[in-house]
């Protein structure tokens, strides 16, 4: 019996990477809302954005709402930035939306999100240590992590703070396009706790 404790163990902690600064960022797949899968191995090369998302959080509907995220969305993609937008909810929680109604959100709201990812299981979210919405990561083009943690320096749900709040996101994604290091590699993140599948 005791064996089998220690083996179930080693498999749940297998199932949790090591996600540290400057460490490849562990690779996962996931389905899209479009029906397309999505790996993080198949972006080696390039810049990648993780942010984890749920609408009816009034922290992400703030960056949503007034256009904030959709406008980093491209600024980034418009650089050869590869942005993906993860919604862990499960089924039945706040936050989770079908396939369809992911992408009609998407279309209605002009995101511009390189792919909307559905972790409806919070495989992808338990693996990266993800707790809030929004919760972001940035990941260079040889795989490594180079920061985790808020969206910015304005933890508030009101629009008008995202004018001169601190971009930590856009200010990594840049030094790392620019090949300087990540002035500020974490932070702590701010928003609605992840409805994880209990």
């Amino acid at each position: 019996m005791k064996h089998l404790l220690i083996a179930f163990l080693a498999v749940v902690a297998s199932a949790h990477a090591d996600v540290t600064i400057g460490k490849p960022a562990p690779d996962f797949t996931l389905a899209a809302c479009n029906g397309n899968t999505v790996s993080l191995e198949a972006q080696k090369g390039k810049v990648v954005v993780l942010e984890w998302i749920n609408h009816g959080c009034p922290f992400v509907a703030k960056h949503y709402d007034s256009g904030n995220m959709q406008k980093l969305q491209k600024e980034a993609t418009d650089k050869g930035v590869v942005w993906l937008s993860i919604c862990s909810s499960a089924p039945g929680k706040p936050g989770h939306m079908s396939a369809a109604a992911a992408a009609k959100s998407c279309a209605d709201n002009g995101a511009a999100a390189t792919a909307y990812l559905l972790d409806e299981e919070g495989t992808v979210g338990k693996l990266y240590g993800a707790k809030r919405t929004p919760e972001m990561y940035v990941i260079d083009a040889n795989g490594v992590l180079v920061y985790h943690g808020a969206i910015d320096d304005k933890s508030s749900t009101n629009s008008k703070d995202i004018d001169g709040a601190k971009n930590y996101v856009m200010a990594a994604a840049n030094e790392v396009l620019t090949g300087n290091p990540v002035t500020i590699p974490t932070t702590s993140a701010y928003g609605c706790g992840i409805k994880y599948k209990d």
